[in-house]
């Protein structure tokens, strides 16, 4: 889909710019005009997806953000005030999908990683943001990044279920509260996209994940990062605080083929 010139110029965050789906919504928006603050934990792989994308470097902002850090993340928003004043898109894309074990086991510490990364930064980056929407007058839009996972619970992964039912509530919080500013705040829940270097998936887990999609495979790059940008377009301006799945049918439940018996 094209949107006739409608983020040309638009100033749009995304973070986790280095992984999969943060690749795929970077390109999307700058396919359509838009300018970049790229963020992710892994600074020195960003200047690699500005090559990638074909951005002009002068023009594209870069911080390497440390999302378990309060500073790091007041210091990528002050990047951005400084460059723009203010942002007018914000997607918070990055998060951790570690496969945990049981929770007897789980490490306290690591406890703390998921829910810090997944639910706390996402929270410390929309109150940032925010504020210099707010400030400058920008009727911006937000899109943080869950999971179908919010609504099933799977031994193992009970901790990211946890992180992403969070979000979502977080999300619908700050939609409401940021409603009369303006600024519009959507949850995208993307489809099962294997390949992650940071969060190492098992070769018999992609395919079992796989296996249970009802549309039959997994995420394209055009599926979630097309539903991100509609709903940040003016097509979507009077929607806020909604959830979206995009994940061809795998969060209504486990296919398995019909029998006759």
């Amino acid at each position: 889909m094209h949107y006739d010139s409608e983020f040309n110029g638009k100033r749009v965050v995304v973070t986790g710019a280095a992984g999969i789906y943060g690749g795929w919504i970077a390109a999307a928006f700058a396919r359509e005009g838009a300018v970049l603050c790229l963020s992710d934990m892994r600074g020195d792989l960003l200047p690699g997806v500005v090559q990638r994308l074909g951005l002009d470097p002068a023009a594209t902002l870069l911080h390497e953000t440390q999302l378990e850090s309060a500073p790091s993340i007041a210091s990528l928003a002050d990047t951005v005030a400084q460059a723009w004043g203010a942002p007018d898109i914000v997607v918070n894309n990055a998060g951790v999908y570690p496969r945990t074990g049981v929770l007897i086991n789980l490490d306290p510490a690591e406890y703390d990683r998921i829910m810090n990364v997944n639910v706390r930064a996402p929270f410390l980056v929309v109150q940032a943001m925010a504020r210099l929407m707010i400030a400058r007058g920008v009727h911006g839009s937000i899109v943080n990044i869950g999971s179908g996972a919010a609504r099933q619970m799977p031994t193992g992964s009970v901790t990211y279920c946890m992180s992403k039912t969070a979000l979502e509530r977080l999300s619908k919080g700050q939609a409401l509260e940021l409603a009369p500013d303006r600024i519009r705040v959507n949850v995208v829940e993307p489809g099962f996209a294997p390949g992650s270097d940071f969060s190492y998936l098992p070769p018999d887990y992609v395919d079992r994940m796989t296996a249970r999609i009802p549309l039959g495979r997994n995420s394209e790059p055009g599926d979630a990062a097309g539903m991100v940008m509609y709903l940040c377009s003016k097509a979507a301006s009077y929607i806020t605080g909604a959830v979206v799945s995009c994940d061809g049918g795998n969060s209504i439940g486990t296919f398995q083929p019909a029998t006759n018996t």
